[in-house]
C-alpha cells in the first residue's frame, strides 16, 4: 500500500530563511514512515514557496513525489469558507483505498483548518488517518516527532448548517429526490438515514407488494457507498428464484471440478458481493433449506463453493426485503427464528400509498418527470384531468392494491396516450375505470363470490350485500324460522305478528330461491 499524505503549505515554519523545523521537509524525512506521495494545498500567495518545499523534498526524499493543490481563500480563519473548499478538493479528488493509504498532516495550516480536516475525516469524505509532526528536541534527534491522533473536535458546532444541509441531501436521497408530507414515512426515511450512517448491520424492509421496497434499497446502497461504508457493487437477487439445485450454485459458486464440463464455473452471488451489499429480494419465498445456507454464510462470511474443498470468504452487508409477515411466518414453521433474528437488527416497514394520501399530488410529479423522460416529450394535465385524477387517487375508496406499480403505470399510460402532450378528462376516466375493471378482477368481492353461489343475474350492490347476509345466516341456522329468528331480531320485537319464517321466506321468492336452494354451494347452472 502506498502511503500519500495530505496537508497544507507551512506559509511561516516552511520559509527557509527561518533555518529551523520546516514541517513539510521533516513529514517527507521520517525514516520509519515513507511517503510515496504528498498533496500539498498552497495559496496563490505563496506561490514561489510552494515550488521551493517541493524542489527541498524532492532533494530530500526522492521517493517521495510532491503534487501541488492550488486552493486560494480570502480568509483563512473563515470556517465556512475553508470548509467548503476542502469539502469540494475531497469531492473532486479520487481516493483509491484499495491501492492506497491517505493521511492528513494537521500541523500545518490555522487551527480553523485543523477543524475541518478532523470533520471531513470523521465524516468519511476523505477516508484519511490524523497526523501530527514535530520538532525535535535537540538538533541530533532527527526529523522530529510524527504521531497518529484522535482528537475530539465535536465541540465545535460552529458548521452545523452545513451538516444540517448535508443530513436533508441524505434524506433526500432516501426519498428518490421527492418532497414527501406523510409522517410516518418521513420518520422511517429519517431513521434509515442515520442506521444507514453508523451501522453495517442488516437491514429488513417489509411492506406490501409495489411500496418501494426496492428502490429504497438501492437508495440505502447508494449512500452507502457515498459515505464510503462499502467499496463493492450492489447484487440483487430475487430469491424466489432460489430454488432446487440451482440455488447453491447461485449463492455461493460452482467450480468446473464439480461438473467436468467447461463453462460450468460460477462465481456466485455472495462473491459477486465481496465488499459491497447483498440485496436479499423477496426474502420471504426463500425455502428452509436454503434459509438455513445463507444463514451461515451472512453470519461467518464463509462457505465452499459447489465441488470446492477450499473455504472462501465474503464481506458484505445484506439488506433484504419482504412482502410477508416473518414473524407469523416463523410461528407457522416456514421462516427460520435464528436467520429473522439475524436480518432484523434494523427493521423498517413501508406504508402502503393508501395510507400516504397527502403524497399523491408530489408523486404524480415525480411520475410525470419519468414519463417525460421514457417518451422524450413534455406532458402535461389538463387542469380538469388533474382535479378528477387526484380526487380520484386520494379518495378512502381507492385503494391502491399494487401501490406504486398502478400508480406508475397508470400515469405513464395516461402520458403515451395524450394527445399533443396534454392528459384530457376523458382520458383520465377510462384509466379510472380501467382501474377498477383490473382491481376487481384481482380482488373479487367476498360477498359478491358468495351470492353467485346462489344467484348468476347481476345485482345492486345494495341487494348484494344483503343477499350475502342472509346465506350466511341461513347456512349457519338449522332451520328457515331460525334462520328468520337471527335476521330479523331487532325489528320482530316492533311487530305483533312475529312469523321470521314466513317474512324470509317472501324476500327469497323475490330471487325466486327457496331454503333449499340456499344451502346449495355450486354455483346455478
Amino acid at each position: 500500500m502506498r502511503n500519500v499524505v495530505i496537508g497544507f503549505l507551512g506559509t511561516q515554519l516552511d520559509q527557509r530563511h527561518r533555518r529551523g523545523w520546516r514541517p513539510s521537509l521533516a513529514l517527507c524525512s521520517a525514516p520509519e514512515f515513507p511517503i510515496d506521495r504528498l498533496e500539498l494545498l498552497y495559496d496563490y500567495k505563496f506561490n514561489r514557496l510552494a515550488h521551493d518545499v517541493r524542489r527541498d523534498i524532492e532533494a530530500a526524499s526522492p521517493e517521495t513525489e510532491v503534487l501541488l493543490q492550488r486552493i486560494d481563500t480570502a480568509d483563512p480563519w473563515d470556517l465556512q469558507e475553508v470548509y467548503g473548499k476542502l469539502y469540494d478538493f475531497a469531492q473532486s479528488y479520487g481516493f483509491d483505498e484499495d491501492r492506497e493509504r491517505y493521511y492528513i498532516h494537521l500541523t500545518t495550516g490555522t487551527h480553523v483548518a485543523q477543524i475541518c480536516w478532523f470533520l471531513l475525516s470523521e465524516s468519511r469524505h476523505i477516508p484519511a488517518a490524523l497526523i501530527q509532526t514535530g520538532p525535535p528536541r535537540r538538533k541530533e534527534d532527527g526529523p522530529g516527532s510524527l504521531d497518529v491522533i484522535d482528537l475530539d473536535l465535536s465541540q465545535y458546532d460552529a458548521i452545523q448548517k452545513r451538516f444540517d444541509q448535508q443530513t436533508r441531501e441524505y434524506g433526500n436521497l432516501l426519498k428518490g429526490g421527492i418532497d414527501t408530507q406523510s409522517v410516518a414515512y418521513n420518520t422511517v426515511i429519517d431513521r434509515i438515514e442515520h442506521v444507514t450512517e453508523r451501522s453495517d448491520a442488516p437491514v429488513l424492509i417489509s411492506g406490501e407488494a409495489g411500496s418501494g421496497k426496492t428502490e429504497l434499497a438501492h437508495r440505502i446502497y447508494e449512500m452507502k457507498l457515498q459515505r464510503r461504508r462499502v467499496k463493492g457493487r450492489l447484487v440483487q437477487v430475487n430469491c424466489a428464484t432460489l430454488r432446487g439445485e440451482s440455488a447453491l450454485p447461485a449463492l455461493f459458486g460452482q467450480r468446473r471440478s464439480h461438473t467436468g464440463l467447461a463453462g460450468s464455473e460460477r462465481a456466485g452471488l455472495l462473491s459477486e458481493a465481496n465488499g459491497g451489499v447483498l440485496f436479499l429480494d423477496e426474502i420471504d419465498t426463500l425455502g428452509l433449506e436454503e434459509q438455513s445456507l445463507l444463514l451461515h454464510a451472512i453470519e461467518t462470511g464463509r462457505y465452499y463453493p459447489v465441488g470446492s474443498d477450499t473455504e472462501v470468504t465474503s464481506r458484505v452487508q445484506v439488506i433484504a426485503a419482504a412482502t410477508q409477515d416473518l414473524a407469523a411466518m416463523v410461528a407457522e414453521g416456514r421462516f427460520r427464528a435464528d436467520l429473522l433474528s439475524r436480518l432484523n437488527t434494523w427493521s423498517f416497514h413501508l406504508p402502503p400509498l393508501r395510507a400516504r394520501r397527502e403524497d399523491i399530488e408530489v408523486n404524480l410529479t415525480h411520475e410525470l418527470l419519468k414519463a417525460e423522460r421514457v417518451l422524450g416529450t413534455r406532458i402535461g394535465f389538463n387542469a380538469d384531468a388533474a382535479e378528477a385524477w387526484l380526487r380520484f387517487a386520494r379518495a378512502p375508496s381507492t385503494l391502491w392494491p399494487g401501490n406504486f406499480r398502478d400508480f406508475g403505470g397508470a400515469v405513464l399510460r395516461l402520458c403515451t396516450l395524450a394527445p399533443r402532450g396534454r392528459v384530457t378528462l376523458a382520458q383520465v376516466q377510462e384509466e379510472i375505470d380501467t382501474l377498477r375493471a383490473s382491481w376487481a378482477k384481482a380482488t373479487p368481492d367476498p360477498d359478491a363470490q358468495l351470492v353467485g353461489t346462489v344467484i348468476s343475474e347481476p345485482l345492486d350492490p345494495f341487494e348484494v350485500a344483503q343477499m350475502a347476509e342472509v346465506i350466511r345466516t341461513c347456512r349457519t341456522s338449522a332451520t328457515l324460522s331460525e334462520a328468520g329468528r337471527r335476521l330479523f331480531a331487532v325489528s320482530r320485537t316492533q311487530r305483533s305478528s312475529r312469523n321470521d319464517a314466513d317474512r324470509l321466506r317472501k324476500y327469497l321468492a323475490r330471487f325466486d330461491l327457496s331454503w333449499d336452494d340456499i344451502q346449495r354451494i355450486d354455483p346455478p347452472s
